[in-house]
């Protein structure tokens, strides 16, 4: 296995672009690379990993659902994240933290043992969302402490602002570089450390024991599996169907539509094919192609 593999933590709060920009990264993978994306997800229904999902070899991904990693760093943390090693035996890691997490004390532990030569931990990406940093709404604390340890702020959403509004918001921002984008594009190039790669070692590294996360399973295929949380920073619920049950889209979207909400993401499997969609501040669902084909997800 190798070691000193290049690891990259892709934080920001909820609904800046975090995912999107993976997805535009992995687009954008060398051909010989083996690459692998661990997904934290605030929720027990994890929706990441099934957005990102696409018809590539080369690129694993793994998911820890249900609280913030930093939180969750004993059993599932570790275990997720060794499995995901032993598996997958990647050139190049990305970690996105739960927009409610704390990524200043993901990236010290990432730095320190298990992970200590295991992983070569990069300037963290810090992923804002510029139009919501224009209108003057503050960065959550665990985003503003980790403004500091950022190699790079990625100003997403920028699209209509002026000179002024990226003076005015460039300067509320610690001195670090900045990289102004619309829907999460940026070059690979960008990327801090980009330039490193993994070496050669002793396959010596041992994955951490321990049954991890057990996925529900259904009993009756007709009915869908809800799970539901509190912990700090907010409340969750989700629901799992077996990918036999279809849906219509445009119902599913009215009822989303009565409901007050922060975030909310789907995958479905609806008459029309699987889609998928994913907003912010019960904005109207936008549905997309999707390549998923495990379950349907809210």
């Amino acid at each position: 296995m190798l070691q000193n593999i290049p690891t990259h933590v892709i934080a920001g709060p909820l609904g800046a672009g975090k995912t999107s920009l993976i997805k535009h990264l992995l687009a954008q993978r060398p051909a010989h690379e083996r690459w692998a994306v661990l997904i934290n997800e605030f929720g027990q229904i994890g929706l990441d990993a099934a957005l990102l999902t696409q018809d590539a070899d080369g690129i694993a991904l793994g998911e820890v659902a249900g609280g913030c990693l930093c939180c969750v760093n004993g059993a599932p943390f570790q275990i997720g994240l060794g499995r995901l090693l032993r598996k997958a035996k990647p050139d190049r890691l990305f970690i996105e933290p739960s927009g409610l997490g704390h990524p200043a004390q993901l990236l010290r532990q990432l730095s320190e043992a298990p992970w200590l030569g295991v992983l070569a931990v990069q300037p963290c990406v810090l992923v804002l969302d510029a139009q919501a940093l224009a209108a003057g709404k503050p960065l959550p604390a665990a985003q503003q402490e980790a403004l500091n340890n950022a190699g790079l702020l990625l100003l997403n959403k920028s699209e209509g602002l002026e000179g002024g509004d990226r003076r005015r918001i460039a300067a509320l921002l610690p001195a670090r570089p900045l990289y102004w984008t619309q829907q999460a594009v940026m070059p690979l190039s960008e990327l801090p450390g980009v330039e490193t790669n993994a070496v050669a070692g002793v396959d010596n590294f041992v994955v951490p024991k321990g049954l991890g996360q057990m996925p529900a399973i259904w009993t009756d295929p007709a009915m869908p599996i809800c799970l539901s949380q509190a912990q700090e920073g907010g409340w969750s619920i989700g629901w799992r169907w077996h990918p036999s049950q279809r849906f219509d889209a445009v119902l599913v979207g009215r009822w989303l539509e009565s409901l007050d909400w922060l975030r909310a993401k789907a995958v479905i499997h609806s008459g029309e094919g699987w889609v998928s969609a994913n907003a912010l501040d019960n904005s109207v669902l936008e549905w997309r192609p999707s390549e998923w084909r495990q379950d349907s997800r809210v």
